[in-house]
């Protein structure tokens, strides 16, 4: 299934300067895996050591964030967006 990824602009270093990419996954963790995959790095700044999404990355599928969802195993159909979301702070 075709998503479409938003890169925010911290990480686009990462996919050559790209705004959008697509892969092919049934699930977030499975997205998150292929695009490790593609461009080296990537999972790294997402997740943690053990697989987990870093406590200040949002991931949103549809508008939904994914942690009030299934986490990683949120289901993708074919063309949604996913969108990964540094956490903003300060005061």
């Amino acid at each position: 299934m075709a998503v479409i990824v938003k890169i925010p602009a911290p990480l686009r270093r990462l996919t050559d300067g790209q705004r959008e990419v697509a892969t092919d996954a049934a699930t977030v963790g499975e997205c998150i895996e292929r695009l490790g995959q593609a461009y080296p790095g990537l999972k790294d700044r997402i997740c943690e050591a053990d697989g987990t999404v870093r406590r200040f990355v949002n991931i949103y599928v549809r508008g939904e964030d994914i942690r009030f969802s299934n986490g990683l195993e949120t289901p993708l159909r074919d063309g949604d967006d996913v969108s990964i979301v540094p956490a903003a702070s300060g005061g």
